[in-house]
């Protein structure tokens, strides 16, 4: 194709069978009338459809500039087509025109892809120009999650009254603080001060003063807004609200929807008496974020339903397709409890499905989606560690063995990034906490890299901004004992080489982990210094370099797995 697609161009740029001259703006250009037709809608009824064009040798577009045709043209010719923030909307907006599809679909990956908080608010505009609804979900959504930085460009201050206030009220509006809220509201007042201090009290019902610690507030004080007289009556509502101790909800905190939600699936907990610990079928999802004072955060957790007998834990989870992959783990305490069963959830359709076993019992394994299919990396299989490997194919429904690992493995983690897997840590047949770090291929087997700073297994591990962070589990300490791992490190593919970060404030082994909007989720697990169980949510924000509390967990603690599902609306209202 690629060859074939060279050789065409080849004769365009010669010339050579172009049979028809297109006469745009500044230029005429000779091309074939077949490519054209292939390529657009527009061009495609000019020459098919016995218009006088048919057979016309010249055809004269003088709403066109020739640039932006030439363009469009080359990307038939060779798949490709030169974009820049300065040339894509009329070029977008010129593919629309003539119904150009290769380039249009060029374009809209361009500006879904390349969107930044500078160029965001003139996607907006002109996907509303243009009623392009999927496009206007995408910017929009874009402005409100990047609301911080979006809020300190030029062209935040041009938007209009009703536009700002859209994202103002939307649950989709991410920010680390009302304060955040409070100078955007005022860095768009003062920039037109006679038309809009007439709105400011309007905007200023959208700030949750009430939220602010007495530091924000200080800042909120000292702003030259309030000198003037019209908003002397407006300050003291202020005040009063950042004072109040209203317990009305809207006041309490501000919501934030993520696009996906946190789910939680299985795992164990202890009985309220301590008598006894209980396996869980349970699904659990994070349906909101909550700012509360200052720096208290939660997560608003809601039940998503149960998944089919036995109830399970030490198992893994995968989304592959929109899907969720429940596989394996425990149903009891024994050695005879171990399972190889596999679960397909829908969550469109709220349903679950059974599908083929694996080949071998597994838990406290590891499972990765590579290349549209699960693999299911070492664990414990009845009575030891095992080294197997094995891949599960969808559309056939069957697992199959692939290479296995060097030795024998358990409690150790698997992650894809760049397209390969990286397994960190884990347990050997005699129980002992390995720092090792490797990739593993299918087909080659393990290629090692540098090993880890902290021995550790049963942590979490997850990718996040092209690197691999490594947090909680256990170690073995001097007399071999095993011991809570608290310190945390972050490994960089490209200097195969660890850096230490932030450690976690408490023992998370056996958690569940997940990266949402660019934040590393721990969630529970238990320490294995007193069996206690760990029923916080703790999140590592990589620009402020420290973990923060998000509240408790909603059910099950231990050995439980944790993946990003979207779900349907329904659900999170």
């Amino acid at each position: 194709m690629k060859i074939s697609l060279q050789s065409i161009r080849q004769l365009w740029i010669e010339r050579v069978g172009c049979d028809v001259i297109l006469e745009a703006l500044e230029a005429s250009l000779y091309v074939h009338r077949v490519i054209l037709a292939a390529s657009s809608d527009y061009f495609r009824g000019m020459f098919t459809c016995g218009m006088k064009e048919t057979h016309q040798p010249c055809v004269t577009l003088p709403f066109l500039l020739a640039s932006e045709l030439e363009a469009l043209i080359g990307s038939s010719y060779s798949g490709a087509l030169p974009l820049s923030w300065e040339s894509v909307f009329e070029i977008t907006g010129t593919s629309l025109q003539l119904q150009y599809q290769p380039a249009l679909s060029l374009c809209l990956n361009f500006l879904q892809q390349e969107i930044n908080p500078h160029s965001c608010l003139d996607v907006v505009s002109f996907a509303e120009a243009y009623e392009m609804v999927q496009l206007l979900e995408v910017a929009d959504d874009f402005v409100m999650r990047q609301f911080p930085k979006v809020a300190r460009t030029s062209k935040f201050k041009d938007l209009p009254a009703k536009q700002l206030l859209k994202y103002l009220n939307s649950l989709s509006l991410c920010v680390p603080s009302e304060l955040v809220v409070f100078k955007a509201v005022v860095a768009w007042i003062q920039a037109k001060p006679k038309k809009r201090l007439r709105l400011a009290r309007e905007l200023m019902k959208t700030v949750h003063f009430s939220l602010m610690t007495f530091k924000e507030f200080k800042e909120v004080q000292s702003m030259n807004m309030w000198s003037h007289h019209s908003l002397a009556e407006l300050y003291k509502t202020v005040f009063e609200d950042f004072c109040s101790n209203d317990t009305a909800p809207q006041s309490q905190c501000r919501i934030y929807l993520p696009k996906e939600s946190l789910v939680l699936v299985g795992g164990d907990q202890i009985s309220q008496d301590f008598s006894s610990r209980n396996i869980s079928r349970e699904l659990w999802f994070g349906n909101s974020l909550r700012n509360h004072t200052g720096i208290v955060k939660a997560m608003e957790w809601r039940r998503l339903g149960e998944m089919p007998e036995p109830p399970r834990f030490s198992h893994e989870v995968a989304v592959l397709k929109g899907q969720l992959y429940v596989i394996g783990g425990k149903k009891y305490y024994g050695i005879n409890d171990i399972l190889n069963s596999a679960y397909r959830f829908d969550p469109l359709q709220n349903s679950w499905e059974r599908l083929a076993d694996m080949q071998e019992q597994r838990c406290s394994f590891s499972m990765v989606v590579l290349e549209g299919k699960l693999c299911a990396i070492g664990g414990v299989s009845n009575p030891d560690c095992t080294h197997s490997v094995e891949r599960y194919c969808p559309t056939a429904n069957s697992w199959s063995f692939t290479r296995p690992l060097d030795m024998p493995l358990s409690g150790h983690v698997a992650k894809v990034l760049q397209g390969q897997i990286f397994v960190s840590g884990g347990l050997n047949n005699g129980y002992q906490c390995l720092a090792s770090m490797f990739l593993y291929h299918p087909e080659k087997g393990n290629t090692y890299l540098a090993d880890m700073t902290k021995a550790r297994a049963h942590h979490c591990m997850e990718t996040l901004g092209g690197y691999l962070y490594v947090a909680g589990g256990v170690t073995t300490d001097d007399n071999m004992a095993v011991v809570d791992q608290l310190a945390c490190e972050v490994y960089n593919p490209v200097a195969d080489s660890w850096t230490a970060f932030a450690s976690l404030p408490v023992p998370h082994v056996g958690a569940g982990s997940a990266v949402l909007e660019g934040k590393f989720y721990v969630l529970g697990g238990y320490s294995q210094e007193d069996y206690s169980d760990t029923k916080q949510v703790h999140r590592y924000d990589p620009t402020t370099l420290r973990w923060e509390n998000m509240g408790r967990m909603p059910g099950p603690n231990n050995d439980l797995r944790a993946s990003l599902l979207c779900l349907p609306p329904h659900l999170r209202l």
